[in-house]
């Protein structure tokens, strides 16, 4: 292998959870990096800001050595948006996530979310992050997602997205 290769792997796991080194072993065994101690620097990199959230994380390995960071989903923005407390995983299932987001919170997500998202314009970014919303199940400023989607699209809305907000 060439030590100069840059290798992007990526990775599904919870943050701040050493994930089982069985499911690592396949993806960065073969670039010649111990998986214990990958996943090791994976919970501790997420350990902070996304415990308990399912994020995708991006290891960057070059010469036998990997960067960690963090490549946040929608969903994760979102549910982090809400500030609920911490889960243990293996006791508390099937969670519910009620809770109100204001719709700067949305916005804020959506400018994150830019640089992946589908949508020509700040707008559609907006659309896409209430559609999340919906799936997460919260509200946005006390309003159904869906009502804020078609508040956008008749362009009553639109004018607080657009004012101040640059679509880059």
């Amino acid at each position: 292998m060439d030590p100069t290769q840059i290798v992007e792997v990526y990775v599904r796991v919870t943050g701040g959870e050493v994930g089982a080194a069985s499911s690592l072993a396949p993806k960065i065994g073969p670039l010649g990096l111990s998986p214990k101690k990958i996943g090791e620097d994976i919970a501790k990199e997420t350990a902070k800001d996304w415990k308990g959230l399912r994020v995708t994380v991006k290891l960057t390995v070059q010469n036998r050595q990997a960067k960690v960071s963090v490549v946040p989903s929608a969903a994760a923005l979102v549910i982090k948006a809400l500030k609920e407390p911490e889960r243990d995983r293996k006791k508390v299932k099937n969670i519910k996530h009620g809770g109100n987001i204001s719709l700067d919170d949305v916005i804020e997500i959506a400018k994150i979310m830019r640089p992946r998202s589908m949508a020509k314009e700040l707008t559609g970014s907006v659309k896409e992050i209430l559609g999340t919303c919906v799936s997460v199940g919260c509200t946005v400023d006390g309003k159904n997602p869906k009502d804020l989607q078609d508040e956008i699209a008749d362009g009553t809305v639109g004018q607080q997205i657009s004012l101040g907000f640059s679509s880059t």
